[in-house]
């Protein structure tokens, strides 16, 4: 397999053509999906992410090791769609902020996710151009895993209170600019509201999404540089981990507030690739005042399989410590009501 300029190509416009289907299929007429729907289709997207790392499996390898890509994209799947679910429990808690009705909540989902993913490509060109600049930037990135692995887990042992979207500056600063609707309006972002052009609280709310998942992407990017350099990869992984997102966050609903050790399996699995990078960053050493500018070639190796074993190991350790632990009680997050589609404002 060559990935050139047509490869691009195609893989962006696939995925683009996916993101129109989910819009015109979906979301273009406002209503709350069942639970047999979001399954069909999280389903399917995984399906079609396995399908495609085997086909990576069998057309793109390294000399000695033909299956090599094939299983860096499967780590870097694991890992982006691990974080993803992160992602959807803030989803959650915005929408919660906002009161948005379950029926408007997909438009809002799917094209905070599109924004995201161009925010994320153009992360992925930045990145794979600075690696190719400079290599010594894998500690930067392993040393900023680690940092964010170690706050990961201190905010989630202090209980650190969610941030009111209301209180983000960029929100308060559109709040000062253009005016803001008090109530919504079917499933518009925009409308004209006495004479004037005035954003409903759903255009609002997407734009707090777009946000936060722009600081998302300053972990998850770096993250998956520490499993391959290959741009195509990060990628593709990252395309694929965010299709079928939106239809998972329905999937999952109120058990995303039962993953109670979520947080700390993340940190767990950034901290491992965070110690992955530094030793990277150690065999391709050019800093002169480390080993006299040379690779320090003795120290250890993290291979891409074992890199997969750890994090789906930590992964299912995760889950089944959360469920074990929640089996019993009765959630209580008041933002379940916006999941579950009680409240309909």
């Amino acid at each position: 397999m060559e990935v050139n300029a047509l490869t691009w190509a195609i893989t962006i416009a696939v995925i683009a053509g996916f993101f129109v289907f989910d819009f015109y299929s979906h979301v273009r007429k406002p209503h709350a999906p069942s639970m047999k729907e979001s399954g069909f289709w999280t389903l399917f997207y995984v399906v079609l992410s396995i399908a495609f790392g085997i086909f990576l499996w069998l057309t793109w390898g390294e000399p000695g090791d033909p299956h090599a890509h094939g299983m860096e994209f499967f780590s870097g799947y694991v890992t982006e769609k691990a974080l993803s679910v992160d992602n959807l429990f803030v989803f959650a808690l915005l929408m919660g902020a906002f009161k948005i009705p379950p029926q408007y909540q997909q438009k809002v989902l799917l094209i905070g996710i599109a924004l995201s993913l161009v925010f994320r490509g153009v992360f992925i060109a930045l990145g794979a151009a600075v690696i190719e600049a400079w290599s010594d930037v894998f500690y930067l990135f392993g040393i900023f895993l680690l940092w964010i692995a170690l706050k990961t887990v201190l905010d989630e042992v202090r209980d650190k209170p969610e941030t009111d979207p209301n209180d983000m500056r960029i929100i308060r600063f559109i709040r000062k600019v253009i005016p803001v609707t008090e109530g919504y309006n079917s499933d518009k972002l925009v409308v004209r509201h006495a004479g004037k052009i005035a954003l409903t609280p759903l255009f609002v709310c997407l734009i707090a999404i777009g946000a936060t998942d722009l600081m998302f992407a300053l972990d998850s990017i770096p993250a998956i540089y520490g499993i391959t350099q290959e741009p195509y990869i990060v990628f593709t992984a990252n395309a694929l981990s965010l299709l079928g997102l939106r239809q998972m966050y329905f999937l999952l609903g109120g058990l995303l507030e039962r993953l109670v050790y979520l947080p700390y399996g993340l940190g767990v699995i950034l901290a491992f690739i965070g110690v992955k990078m530094v030793l990277h960053a150690l065999h391709e050493n050019n800093l002169p005042f480390v080993n006299g500018g040379e690779g320090v070639h003795g120290a250890p190796e993290i291979t891409t399989v074992t890199s997969l074993i750890v994090i789906v190991g930590v992964l299912v350790v995760t889950v089944v410590a959360s469920l074990i632990k929640s089996r019993g009680t009765k959630p209580a997050r008041p933002e379940r009501h916006v999941l579950e589609g009680a409240d309909n404002n």
